[in-house]
């Protein structure tokens, strides 16, 4: 594996995914560990794989992640956020498809906080008439 490779961060709720690809043969580690391990659920793992097969490159190049924050699933879409803006620094044409999968866009929905006086966010405590 080559020093040289391309970058893109990729965001999904509290998770932040650090994406390296390099030159190779379609490995992908997440935190120092194969995809199939870090992501046991295929669902997951098809998710991360996304961008890659909707763009044909599947074979084309080693993927290194740093992922960090969030839940396993958000994590997961984090990775593909962040594989999605990479290829786009190695080949600018393949914009228009990702961005019509949705792959560029930041997914902003978050945790919404608890509110005081309440139970949770949105959620009251019981009211009693008598």
């Amino acid at each position: 594996m080559s020093n040289d490779f391309h970058y893109g961060t990729g965001r999904r709720k509290n998770a932040t995914a650090r994406t390296r690809l390099y030159a190779g043969s379609g490995q992908i580690q997440v935190n120092g560990r194969s995809i199939e391990t870090y992501f046991p659920r295929k669902t997951l793992q098809m998710i991360v794989r996304q961008p890659l097969v909707l763009t044909k490159l599947l074979d084309k190049y080693d993927i290194r992640v740093n992922v960090q924050g969030g839940g396993v699933s958000g994590q997961a879409e984090a990775v593909r956020h962040g594989i999605a803006r990479a290829l786009l620094v190695v080949d600018d044409n393949l914009r228009p498809q990702l961005k019509k999968a949705g792959f560029l866009t930041r997914d902003a929905r978050k945790k919404e906080r608890k509110k005081y006086g309440q139970r949770a966010a949105r959620a009251r405590y019981q009211y009693s008439k008598r």
